[in-house]
């Protein structure tokens, strides 16, 4: 009986004579290639190879869409028809591309039929081993991916291709982080990205080797990035996309009215929420200044005149510089969020309100971080101070016509 094919995935496919190591796609003992070079260190391929491995299993699939029974659908299928209903108008594209990607190198090629608790299991069991390898995304990021497993096998199911019950097993949700800055913390933070220079080696004459400081401040686009996400508690990819100037797949900032669109145009809501939400006026004179200067102009977080997608490395960079301390969890962007959200919860603001400005909803707010808020459970510490309300207490009129006390004789 011959072996089941293993459906397209990535291979690494070793140097050859004056050739390097390169990520390509194996499918039916054919190799694809993705454009993607291996580096000597790298065991698992980059984003680029997922996503050229994602828009391969999109275009080689002629999506069957008709009735089947489930031992006869390749998951690669499924996948495949998810990916081609879903990647328009989807709010971060190359990352869900990157996630289909990754479900198919372990997936593909199997039936449907082959989904059970001890696959997902191990789904989660090599996913885990992966991250904590390579140090990139924490074992976390399996229960994502099965999500959206789950969500292709339910759309495959709601599109009538398959009518039997497929249940996908999910690992527990990751220990909410409890991490947030200090205004002391925060304020290092800044002045840590906005103060430091390059430093470069000399390669050549009598000062071979030595180090010198020069006048560059590589981690100023950085700080930028933390002061927006301080004021506002916006998601990374909103500030990534901050612009003063309204276009395609920008969050535009109303200099003029001082608002700030955080769902870039073009973009579909989400349940990741991004209403728009005046911008308060320290953090507005800080923004109408940059554009004044030239220091933004097409994007708020520019690097050589190009935006910014991501700032882990220089925000890790940053909290380094900062020597913040890990405990109670790793400092990183989304901490800002957090960190905007504890802010307002210890002014007392309201919830309502508060939900509103982030994001959110009041539940959400409330179950996270409503133990900040200087009312949390105050009427409750007060009667263990007062005792028994007045306001409690039953008033008895006797037959004779006078109030006595619920206890009096």
């Amino acid at each position: 009986m011959p072996r089941r094919s293993k459906g397209p995935r990535l291979w690494r496919r070793p140097a050859r004579k004056g050739k390097s190591a390169v990520w390509v796609i194996k499918d039916a003992g054919r190799q694809y290639a993705t454009g993607c070079v291996a580096n000597p260190s790298e065991t698992q391929p980059p984003k680029a190879a997922e996503e050229a491995l994602a828009a391969y299993i999109a275009g080689k699939h002629n999506l069957n869409r008709r009735l089947r029974d489930i031992s006869e659908i390749d998951i690669a299928d499924v996948l495949a028809i998810y990916h081609a209903d879903k990647i328009e108008g989807h709010g971060l594209p190359n990352e869900f591309e990157a996630r289909i990607g990754r479900l198919n190198s372990f997936w593909g090629g199997h039936p449907l039929s082959w989904v059970s608790t001890a696959t997902c299991q191990e789904y989660a069991r090599t996913r885990g081993a992966t991250a904590k390898q390579q140090g990139w995304q924490n074992a976390s990021g399996a229960r994502r991916e099965l999500e959206d497993l789950r969500a292709a096998i339910n759309h495959h199911s709601a599109e009538g291709y398959h009518r039997a019950i497929v249940k996908v097993w999910l690992p527990e949700k990751p220990k909410r982080r409890e991490r947030w800055l200090t205004r002391h913390e925060a304020a290092a933070l800044l002045w840590s990205l906005y103060r430091y220079r390059e430093t470069q080696t000399l390669h050549a004459g009598d000062r071979k080797g030595e180090k010198i400081i020069t006048a560059r401040y590589p981690l100023r686009h950085v700080a930028r990035f933390v002061l927006i996400g301080l004021y506002t508690g916006t998601r990374c990819a909103a500030i990534a996309a901050s612009s003063p100037i309204r276009g395609e797949g920008r969050a535009f900032v109303d200099l003029d009215r001082g608002m700030y669109f955080r769902l870039a145009q073009g973009h579909r809501e989400t349940s990741k929420r991004q209403p728009p939400a005046p911008l308060p006026t320290r953090l507005l004179a800080h923004m109408r200044r940059w554009v004044r200067r030239g220091i933004a102009k097409q994007y708020f977080v520019e690097w050589g005149g190009k935006p910014v997608r991501r700032v882990s490395k220089g925000f890790r960079h940053g909290v380094e510089l900062a020597k913040l301390s890990a405990e109670g969890g790793r400092v990183i962007p989304h901490t800002l969020r957090h960190t905007s959200a504890t802010w307002l919860m210890q002014a007392g603001v309201d919830l309502w309100a508060a939900a509103g400005f982030l994001g959110m909803t009041v539940e959400t707010l409330e179950r996270n971080y409503g133990h900040h808020h200087p009312d949390y459970m105050l009427d409750a510490a007060n009667a263990l101070s007062t005792g028994r309300r007045k306001s409690a207490e039953k008033v008895v009129v006797s037959v004779a016509g006078k109030k006595q006390g619920a206890g009096s004789p």
